[in-house]
């Protein structure tokens, strides 16, 4: 039985879980209209609609963690967590209603994070144990 190892799928999972979610956030408004007129009690979604962006927060960050470790280029390792971060302090600041921040916001990070797994899918994959950020100490 072969075993697939996910951290070295860490780039395709991390589109794809930027992706679904760039797709829910874009879905998101389009949803809300249509049900606007059959919302009841004054609950405009289903609750677990509001636990996906959580869902593709943690997905990511494991996606960003093993990419951002197995990377072979330093600056690809930090705009990973740099843009991992923008984007959770989006949603946690959606969740919580901190600051006023418009809705399109949360494009930004998120395309930036499937364009920069791409980016490191293509062209930081590490040919052996000694080219990976996690080795390097200059």
């Amino acid at each position: 039985m072969k075993v697939v190892n996910l951290t070295s799928k860490s780039d395709f999972i991390g589109v794809m879980a930027s992706s679904l979610c760039f797709v829910h956030c874009i879905a998101t408004p389009l949803l809300f209209v249509a049900q606007a007129g059959s919302a009841v009690a004054g609950e405009v979604h289903p609750w677990w609609w509001g636990t996906l962006d959580l869902t593709f927060l943690l997905i990511s960050f494991f996606a960003v963690y093993w990419s951002a470790r197995k990377t072979s280029k330093k600056w690809v390792r930090y705009a990973f967590w740099g843009l991992w971060g923008a984007l959770a302090l989006i949603i946690i600041n959606e969740k919580l209603e901190l600051w006023r921040l418009a809705e399109e916001v949360i494009y930004l990070p998120t395309i930036g994070l499937i364009f920069l797994h791409f980016y490191n899918r293509r062209y930081c994959q590490c040919e052996d144990e000694h080219c990976c950020a996690d080795h390097i100490t200059h």
